[in-house]
């Protein structure tokens, strides 16, 4: 029996690299774990809740395409007696590996299934892996990976704490940064307070199939014939997406661009993923089906035809990556416009993912924020995709730009999240080598990763996300009747609060007075404003009565020398009155 189970990894950012490689940065390491216990064809393993245990296997049997010629699952029953099937992945050569993660403490034993039911070292293995409770501080660890909260309007980790979503946009960083440069840049974002990382793996946009500037370091993600999937690069993707997790950052894993599906065909899509899923779904991820999934190949000559094709097939493979995955990790997909509209049934998605525009104003950002918060099925509503700072198009976008389309976005979608975007990430332009052209013939800018890194959109983003955690924003709600901004039509400002009304917050992108409904909130109203280039927060006058109406009027231009501000509303409650 040749079953090499290795060390089970509790910690796969110390097994996959050194230290040294990230030039001294600090990473939080578990302690050696003990090497997997084999007896005959059982072995064991132990971790802890929400770090994921590894088992390698060696084939004896010999197979001229493994990765088409055979699948092997690990069928896994929990302490409680729950059951779940875990697909292992190819490692090339006769290589499969197991990954494996649970919330739930105690000992969760697994038996293999194999196509090939004669393969003795990958068919009814059985094994167990010892679960005890995390000892660390990682709030993905402590706490687990995040769900769509009771609330069904925002998100939460796996035993209920809130977890709001802030984003940063790194399409082609598995390979165009090196890891090196990937710390830097991650250690970056989490100390902004960033907590969500959108990447692809491998398949990217703006260019063809095998464009040499989506060639990583291991090169490709597949084979240019599309036969298999190279696991040299997604070895070196490992490195990074273990790395995003151990800070307490949780990557958000969009497996291609949309039209990719046209390239190489549904059934090798469904592959992708399911190599996906063997990889990555043991960590702290989400799942993103494509990017702007109903997007045509920029080129196509039946545009029309081939997004509905790409509709009813990427639907299909949305309910694939439902059916194999054995974790329920969280699954959208990233749109042209929102997430519902891309495909068959809505309610393959988790929650409603839209790209709210790069060149249209805040105000729009805010319209489709609220018609994501009306429609069915209810669900929680971000923007993937908004206004990327520095982006150069006509008129180029600046860091105020990006600001107020988050605000606007937000408060009108439910106080979710958001996903920030600042161009020279997203692509990874560097000084000496710009991406260059789409082949749809645009190019977006030339600003190096490492200068766009250091811009102050990132910075004020996470300012504004430590101002909301000092509310209670995981029970704001869109509430557009409880203001009207002058010169504005309904719908084109953003208001979101708690259901009792104690809290309130309001977006205003100019120096236009608001009227606040004072006769709507529980008992005296007490302004404040928080200036979202800054991060502070600044007196608003004396409480107001609850009756009637009040209109108020920004304090002059913020701390950028924008118009932009938010108005904090904080009303006592009644004596006696319930808390909501």
């Amino acid at each position: 029996m040749a079953i090499q189970s290795g060390q089970p990894r509790l910690g796969l950012v110390a097994l996959f690299f050194p230290l040294a490689l990230l030039g001294g940065a600090e990473i939080a390491r578990a302690a050696d774990p003990p090497a997997a216990a084999a007896v005959g064809r059982t072995f064991s393993a132990s971790t802890e809740t929400n770090r994921p245990a590894e088992f390698t296997f060696e084939s004896k049997s010999n197979y001229a395409d493994p990765f088409n010629d055979v699948t092997v699952d690990a069928i896994f029953t929990e302490p409680s007696g729950a059951t779940r099937q875990i697909p292992l992945f190819w490692a090339g050569g006769n290589t499969f590996r197991l990954r494996y993660a649970s919330s739930n403490p105690g000992a969760h034993t697994f038996v293999t299934e194999c196509s090939d039911a004669k393969n003795a070292e990958l068919h009814g293995v059985r094994g167990s892996v010892s679960i005890t409770r995390y000892k660390g501080k990682n709030p993905l660890f402590v706490h687990g990976a995040i769900k769509v909260a009771d609330d069904r309007r925002h998100f939460a980790h796996a035993d209920g704490t809130p977890f709001f979503w802030l984003g940063d946009t790194w399409w082609m960083a598995l390979s165009r940064l090196s890891l090196p440069e990937f710390a830097q840049l991650a250690d970056l974002r989490r100390d902004q307070g960033f907590t969500v990382i959108q990447l692809v793996a491998g398949l990217y946009p703006d260019m063809p199939a095998f464009d040499e500037r989506g060639k990583g370091e291991m090169g490709f993600a597949w084979e240019k014939d599309w036969s298999r999937v190279r696991p040299e690069f997604f070895d070196a993707a490992d490195k990074r997406i273990t790395y995003l997790t151990e800070q307490g950052l949780v990557p958000s894993v969009f497996a291609s661009w949309g039209y990719y599906l046209s390239f190489m065909g549904a059934e090798k899509m469904k592959q992708h993923w399911r190599y996906l899923i063997a990889r990555w779904g043991a960590l702290p991820v989400t799942w993103t089906s494509s990017g702007e999934q109903d997007l045509h190949w920029y080129l196509s000559g039946d545009k029309e035809n081939e997004r509905r094709k790409l509709k009813r097939e990427w639907t299909d493979v949305i309910r694939y990556i439902r059916q194999i995955d054995g974790f329920h990790r969280l699954v959208t997909t990233h749109p042209l416009s929102q997430a519902r509209d891309t495909n068959i049934d809505p309610f393959v998605l988790d929650f409603d993912m839209q790209q709210s525009g790069h060149g249209v104003p805040p105000e729009k950002h805010a319209l489709k924020a609220l018609e994501g918060w009306n429609r069915t099925p209810t669900m929680p509503v971000i923007s993937g995709e908004s206004r990327y700072e520095a982006l150069e198009i006509k008129p180029p976008l600046t860091t105020r730009d990006a600001r107020q389309a988050f605000w606007a976005h937000l408060l009108n979608s439910g106080v979710a999240g958001h996903t920030f975007g600042v161009n020279g990430i997203w692509q990874v332009n560097r000084a000496d080598a710009a991406f260059g052209k789409s082949p749809s013939g645009n190019n977006w800018g030339t600003t190096p990763w490492d200068v766009a890194m250091k811009m102050p959109g990132a910075s004020q983003l996470g300012a504004a996300k430590r101002f909301l955690l000092t509310l209670p924003w995981h029970r704001l709600m869109v509430a557009t009747d409880l203001a009207r901004v002058a010169d504005k039509a309904e719908g084109f400002w953003s208001v979101s609060a708690t259901e009792d009304r104690t809290w309130a917050l309001v977006s205003l992108v100019s120096q236009s007075k608001v009227t606040i409904e004072l006769g709507r909130f529980p008992g005296p109203v007490t302004p404040r404003w928080f200036d979202p280039a800054s991060g502070k927060t600044l007196p608003a006058g004396a409480a107001l009565p609850n009756k009637g109406s009040r209109e108020l009027s920004p304090p002059g231009r913020n701390a950028a020398g924008d118009e932009d501000w938010v108005l904090l509303l904080s009303a006592s409650r009644p004596a006696g009155s319930a808390k909501k």
